[in-house]
């Protein structure tokens, strides 16, 4: 089961708030949770489910097909996964795959490779591109070991992993390890090659440098 925490939209990316207005950062985070959610929809590797109470989320979910774990506490993408990985124990699931909705460049083909190194008993990390942060973690079986996000997660999740004793496969994936949390952030995605909804919108809001070929917009001034 493919996992998606989705906290409420209303409210999110407060770091980018000395640049976009509350109503511009929805609006981003729902394009990148749209991004997200096609492109694990075209890997076709295994059932989704978004664990959230937000509304768009909730819709989105219902024209995937994807499943939904309701989130209602809305506290931390922790506490939702901790819940949602009970819920799949329960369920008789075995393999959760997390990941977060603000991954906007990610690619069909990264979580098929994701599968694809996937030992029998054990699990697969995906670190953010600071090395600090954990941008997907596929465990088998599913309560292996907790999961704790936040900007310092990866470094706890490998040695948790180590300590399971069970084999770890450490991924470099380009487009799940490309986040945004940061300004810069903003500047990269409009700026690289692609037409996502989320670099679209990057561009449209002044982000992209005219001067760039990933860039097939202006940028306003």
């Amino acid at each position: 089961m493919i996992l998606i925490p989705v906290k409420n939209l209303s409210g999110a990316k407060q770091r980018l708030a000395a640049v976009l207005d509350q109503a511009s950062r929805t609006e981003l985070a729902r394009a990148m949770l749209m991004d997200v959610a096609e492109s694990v929809a075209a890997s076709a590797c295994d059932d989704v489910a978004l664990v959230t109470s937000d509304a768009f989320a909730l819709e989105l979910a219902r024209q995937h097909g994807f499943d939904v774990i309701r989130d209602d506490s809305n506290v931390s993408e922790t506490d939702a996964i901790e819940m949602a990985t009970r819920l799949c124990e329960s369920r008789g699931i075995d393999c959760t795959l997390v990941m977060p909705g603000d991954i906007p460049l990610i690619q069909a083909a990264e979580i098929r490779a994701i599968y694809e190194s996937a030992p029998d008993a054990g699990c697969v990390l995906v670190p953010a591109r600071d090395k600090r942060g954990t941008n997907a973690a596929l465990r088998r079986p599913s309560s292996l070991f907790p999961l704790r996000f936040g900007n310092d997660s990866f470094m706890p999740h490998l040695a948790a992993a180590i300590t399971a004793d069970k084999s770890c496969v450490v991924l470099s994936l380009p487009g799940v390890a490309f986040d945004i949390d940061m300004p810069e952030d903003l500047r990269e995605l409009a700026n690289a090659a692609g037409e996502t909804r989320s670099q679209i919108l990057a561009r449209q809001s002044g982000f992209g440098d005219a001067t760039n070929p990933g860039n097939v917009l202006t940028a306003k001034s």
